[in-house]
């Protein structure tokens, strides 16, 4: 097949295209501007585009289809070009769908843990030699890409995303997928630019778990009383498997899981990823594999790219970073690191870098969100505020939301800077939570400064 990629550079899109370029599928692509890694992963193997921009040209009869990513325009000349000749496109979920209509599709939806759960899943299958297809939203150890695709694999996993699936289909990614075997996490408002209201967000989540093939099934989390709601109330005709929190106890820095065969050390921690090695472990008994291979396997998790990763450790201080941004994210993150090391300084450091962060009637759902840490920063570039196109927030507000005394709040990288080497970081974590960058501020060379390695 001859496939052409409109905004080939994303994170999501150069993957998808990678695993084509794999499969044998003749790939071409465009983009406006294609940063690192995907620029040099595409370039490796040949398929990175000789300039940047839109070039309608490349829009020829003889392409048998056009995935179209979100970082394109509705009036994007290629795209134009394309619906002109009648070609067919797809956004990257129906692709996908395409690509796994006669597999049993496995899709792990949620507002958070998702993509920890669904690395979980694979990172069992590869332990015991299971190949399955699969999409993830992070880079794994152990795995060449996050996409991976074959004719010859019967399961594919898929991570189950709520955003949109294009610029010309306005549905959440994961109402495309039509699973066999299902998960829902938890819910937890995100996303106002496109989903307004709760409520109205509450409802994508009802489309999913009626999208599922009749006789499938649904493994959920009956802690969150939204998944348990949406679940029990939904008349699908399939199975419904629940799942809670397993019995865990830290003891000296370190996680024990309670197994029937006694406590087992693992290498993650945080209730909520326990919570997610609960969700992970049913599924994995719906692809075959048992709980005592599940437990051998889930020992040597570390964890996905971003989640919780561990970028530096010296003596008694160390120093994660992780992906969370939403309100329910950073809280179970904070609460997480407080809970492995209650004797330790926690250092806590915010990026609202997304729109829902940056929007001032979000803000709110901040409240508490970071009473877990001893010293909580919050980061966030005004300039930001305006591209988005929201109104103003002012620290005042930021201050009110969070509802926290003593909070700092920045709004450039060299101020942020400054104040972390002035912390006393004997004998502390200190945690970076972003779904950015803090305005070009270098971890590694903040890892280096203060002395960690």
């Amino acid at each position: 097949m001859q496939i052409h990629f409109i905004a080939i550079g994303g994170s999501a899109m150069h993957n998808l295209a990678l695993a084509l370029h794999q499969k044998g599928y003749t790939i071409t692509g465009s983009d406006d501007v294609i940063f690192e890694p995907s620029k040099s992963r595409l370039a490796d193997q040949g398929i990175l585009p000789s300039e940047f921009g839109w070039f309608p040209d490349k829009i020829v009869a003889s392409l048998d289809a056009i995935i179209l990513g979100m970082h394109a325009k509705p009036d994007n000349p290629e795209l134009v070009k394309a619906q002109q000749l009648g070609l067919k496109i797809y956004s990257y979920p129906e692709f996908l769908y395409e690509q796994s209509k006669y597999k049993t599709r496995v899709v792990i939806g949620g507002s958070h843990g998702k993509t920890t759960i669904t690395s979980m899943i694979l990172h069992v299958m590869n332990y015991h030699g299971k190949p399955v297809d699969y999409m993830v939203g992070a880079q794994l150890e152990g795995f060449d890409r996050m996409v991976h695709l074959t004719d010859e694999n019967d399961f594919i996993v898929l991570e189950g995303d709520e955003y949109l699936s294009s610029p010309i289909d306005r549905r959440p990614k994961f109402h495309l997928y039509k699973p066999n075997i299902a998960l829902l996490s938890g819910i937890a408002w995100d996303h106002v630019n496109v989903f307004p209201t709760f409520e109205n967000y509450l409802e994508q989540f009802r489309i999913f778990v009626d999208s599922i093939v009749k006789g499938g099934s649904i493994t959920y989390n009956e802690e969150d009383p939204s998944v348990k709601e949406i679940v029990e109330a939904s008349t699908n005709s399939i199975r419904k498997f629940p799942y809670a929190t397993p019995g865990f106890f830290v003891e000296k820095g370190q996680t024990f899981l309670e197994t029937n065969e006694g406590p087992m050390p693992l290498e993650i921690f945080g209730r909520h990823n326990l919570s997610n090695l609960a969700g992970a472990k049913w599924i994995c008994q719906n692809m075959g594999v048992d709980e005592e291979g599940f437990y051998e396997a889930i020992a040597t998790f570390k964890g996905a790219s971003k989640r919780l990763e561990k970028i530096g450790e010296k003596d008694k201080t160390i120093i994660y970073k992780d992906y969370a941004h939403s309100p329910s994210k950073v809280a179970a993150t904070t609460k997480a690191v407080k809970e492995q090391y209650p004797d330790r300084k926690l250092i806590a450091c915010l990026e609202l870098h997304t729109y829902s962060s940056l929007n001032a009637e979000f803000l709110k759902e901040y409240r508490g969100a970071l009473k877990e840490a001893d010293v909580s920063a919050v980061f966030y570039i005004p300039e930001s505020v305006k591209i988005k196109g929201l109104n103003e927030i002012t620290k005042e507000q930021i201050e009110e939301a969070f509802d926290q005394k003593g909070i700092h709040i920045f709004t450039n990288s060299s101020d942020f800077k400054e104040f972390l080497f002035e912390q006393d970081i004997t004998s502390s974590i200190i945690l970076f939570m972003s779904s950015g960058n803090y305005g070009g501020l270098n971890l590694k060379e903040v890892v280096d400064m203060i002395g960690t390695n």
